[in-house]
């Protein structure tokens, strides 16, 4: 009950206060081909995407280009972060028919490349890694040669979970962090930043092969030395890439934007990041976690082929 009560004072205190204006450089560019094809398609499959939960600014570039990212195990999360738009409550039964859905979406839309991710699942013993490992499995039959990345929660308490995931057939293993170690309590409650670092470096050392990945939002408060030392963070747990993105806050309900940061700024942090041994870096005020994915992942491909 302390949780829910502090989580609603919490909300009341983010309502009166206000956003800086927003800049110039924050603009989305409406693209309306292939959008009806992917929401048919997603409709008929009854499949949820993060796109439309979490209102990504960048939802119609990529459907435009038959991207989207797919979210398994219902649309209600076991956790209420202060950033998020997708809704806190009791989940409903995990539905087991959902991974061949989903990988008869993937085939009708002929997709490449593939990210799967997932609403925290406190409620589970495994917190859905089984979901996780059956949604890979019926994916990889119908469209073998289908590269996945999955973006995964925290799976807090659940052992074996990363076990699991790291003996699937799986090209990109992603986690965020979200935010930098100083506002976890606020920005990411029931999460803590050292698990999720612990995470990242178990998956790599039980699957050395795996390209490991983590993205963080910007402008929630955060100190320009806290962001530099999350990217050292990372790279001393051998992740390959960071992605960094502006945050836009989704209701006056949620934190709000401490800062709008011009893309110099991200531009800096992108030099940062490479400088540091990051294979690939992506930053800019749209970068999310699953922009760009299919592209940055043959980017990362043809460097290890090159290497």
């Amino acid at each position: 009950m302390q949780n829910k009560i502090s989580k609603a004072l919490l909300r009341k205190k983010f309502s009166i206060i206000d956003n800086p204006i927003k800049p110039k450089w924050i603009k989305v560019k409406i693209q309306t081909d292939k959008i009806n094809e992917i929401k048919k398609t997603l409709k008929s499959n009854r499949i949820v995407t993060v796109c439309e939960e979490a209102m990504c600014p960048n939802m119609s570039n990529c459907w435009a280009k038959s991207h989207a990212t797919f979210m398994i195990l219902g649309d209600v999360c076991t956790r209420a972060c202060s950033f998020c738009n997708i809704s806190t409550g009791k989940p409903n039964q995990v539905d087991h028919t959902e991974p061949i859905r989903v990988a008869n979406s993937v085939k009708k839309l002929k997709l490449s490349h593939v990210v799967i991710t997932s609403v925290d699942r406190d409620d589970l013993k495994d917190g859905g890694a089984m979901h996780f490992s059956n949604t890979i499995h019926e994916i990889k039959l119908k469209c073998p040669n289908t590269t996945i990345e999955i973006l995964t929660p925290d799976f807090k308490n659940k052992k074996d979970s990363i076990e699991l995931l790291s003996r699937c057939q799986i090209d990109v293993f992603n986690h965020n962090l979200e935010t930098v170690n100083s506002l976890y309590k606020i920005v990411r409650p029931g999460a803590d930043y050292k698990h999720s670092l612990s995470i990242l470096k178990n998956i790599k050392k039980l699957n050395p092969k795996l390209f490991t990945k983590s993205g963080i939002m910007i402008g929630l408060g955060e100190k320009y030395s806290e962001i530099i030392n999350l990217m050292d963070d990372l790279r001393n747990n051998n992740v390959d890439f960071i992605t960094i993105g502006q945050y836009l806050r989704p209701t006056r309900y949620h934190h709000p934007v401490i800062e709008y940061h011009n893309p110099d700024y991200f531009r800096k942090l992108y030099d940062d990041a490479m400088s540091r041994g990051f294979k690939i870096a992506s930053s800019s005020p749209f970068t999310r976690s699953s922009f760009h994915a299919e592209d940055d992942f043959k980017k990362l491909k043809n460097l290890t082929l090159n290497a």
